[in-house]
């Protein structure tokens, strides 16, 4: 039987960066215990679905999310799946950033010192080819801005649609085909906690 042609996007949880809404690039911060109690939600939802190919970022936040997912040991890590290299704007927030820079925007002006959004959709073009490579259906536990460049190349925009995409911590895409089109078949589903 043919697997389901799906791409699953795994966001990982809460950290206290990602309250604060600091740029969290290369920084390897753990998850807040909100974050932990979101992944295994994520792992209640998976429901130890089979996956021909689970990726996952070397950074902490990524991989915690993933093992408590249930997935920890089936996971690769993928250097692919970092978050965009923030540069000289890691660990600010872009209410800061834009006291010195006003109008700026991480889509139309990039970070200083950092990754192009060219190269980190360079990355995510990677990553998508690998998953095509591997057979259906594909988990890739990883950050924001990444996994939204990755759905924006998926779906034919380039980088830079992934603007219009907003994705929570914690929480669930999946990519898939309707006939031959590439689509969003689910986004972002949160795993709040009341």
């Amino acid at each position: 039987m043919q697997q389901k042609s799906e791409l699953w996007l795994i966001r990982h949880g809460e950290t206290a960066w990602s309250v604060s809404g600091q740029h969290t690039g290369k920084t390897d911060i753990p998850l807040t215990d909100r974050g932990r109690e979101r992944a295994e939600g994520i792992g209640r939802y998976l429901d130890a679905r089979p996956f021909a190919l689970v990726l996952t970022s070397p950074h902490q936040r990524a991989r915690d999310t993933c093992r408590i997912a249930g997935y920890g040991e089936a996971a690769e890590v993928d250097p692919n799946l970092v978050e965009w290299d923030y540069g000289e704007y890691e660990g600010r927030t872009t209410q800061d950033i834009r006291a010195e820079r006003p109008g700026w925007s991480i889509w139309e002006d990039g970070p200083q010192g950092g990754e192009t959004l060219d190269e980190v959709g360079a990355r995510a073009l990677a990553v998508i080819d690998r998953a095509l490579a591997a057979g259906w259906p594909v988990a890739l536990f990883s950050h924001a801005h990444m996994l939204r460049i990755l759905t924006a190349i998926w779906l034919g925009l380039g980088p830079k649609g992934g603007r219009l995409l907003a994705l929570g911590t914690g929480s669930i895409g999946r990519l898939g085909f309707e006939r031959e089109e590439r689509v969003i078949l689910t986004w972002n589903r949160s795993f709040e906690m009341e």
